[in-house]
């Protein structure tokens, strides 16, 4: 029941939606993508991948 926003995206391509990071009683960290009012709905979860993020709330930088 309780998350934090890591990312908003204003301008996504059916309506505003932001990034949320959450974790379960289990300590399993998701990631749940949900569209913003006036109607909110959960548009994807999924368990993030370490190699794309660090602790699950930062992305990491790709290597050039």
């Amino acid at each position: 029941m309780n998350g934090e926003i890591i990312e908003q995206y204003p301008e996504d391509k059916y309506s505003p939606s932001c990034l949320v990071y959450g974790m379960t009683e289990t300590g399993r960290v998701l990631h749940v993508l949900i569209s913003l009012p006036p109607l909110v709905v959960v548009v994807t979860t999924y368990e993030p991948d370490a190699a794309e993020w660090i602790e699950g709330k930062t992305r990491r930088r790709l290597e050039q």
